[in-house]
């Protein structure tokens, strides 16, 4: 399940994936978990290292300016990307059912830094996690061994607003940088990016 690739948005035209929490822990975490098939089979396998939130263009699949993908859980606290980081923030949100009441996964909030230091920026991730079936209370009618802590389900997105003043480089001309624009600003390898006349 899902170690395709993805062409941007392998959506047909005029579709939109906007599933709400409980779809995203019900119907794909935790098919992905149990090794289940999950049709459409739409929502690829990243691996187990995090990606730099613009480098999922044509590997997520995307949605409405949402990037969807699942991976491994990583075991490191520091979830560092080639260009920064993807900072935990500490909000945990419960995700239950609306059949049951029972809670079945939590959602994690992260935000993406630039470089080392917590030079925060607008892109934002959504983890989300399954509960194990013991603390959730769910039964399942075929018994199947389920790694919860294995999988999670990520989405990515642009919070809306401005970028956060920590990413100012000084030379304040009176015109305003959309955060892109400071991000590579941040990147020593401006020379090999051409731009156009």
């Amino acid at each position: 399940m899902g170690d395709h690739g993805c062409s941007g948005n392998n959506l047909p035209p005029g579709f939109i994936f906007s599933p709400t929490d409980e779809e995203l822990i019900l119907h794909f975490l935790h098919r992905k978990a149990s090794l289940l098939p999950c049709y459409p089979d739409i929502i690829p396998d990243l691996g187990i290292y995090p990606q730099d939130p613009w480098q999922l263009e044509g590997k997520a699949l995307s949605s409405e300016n949402q990037w969807y993908y699942f991976s491994q859980v990583m075991m490191m606290e520091n979830q560092a990307t080639e260009n920064g980081f993807w900072k935990p923030s500490d909000i945990e949100e419960p995700i239950f059912s609306t059949s049951t009441g029972k809670k079945v996964g939590s959602k994690k909030h992260l935000v993406y830094c630039i470089g080392t230091e917590d030079a925060e920026t607008n892109w934002m991730m959504q983890e989300y996690h399954l509960c194990s079936s013991k603390s959730s209370g769910t039964s399942y009618k075929r018994k199947q061994k389920i790694d919860c802590n294995k999988w999670i389900l990520c989405r990515v997105y642009q919070r809306e607003g401005s970028c956060p003043t920590s990413l100012n480089h000084g030379d304040d001309d009176g015109t305003e940088l959309s955060c892109l624009d400071e991000m590579f600003l941040s990147m020593d390898d401006l020379d090999d990016i051409s731009f156009p006349n």
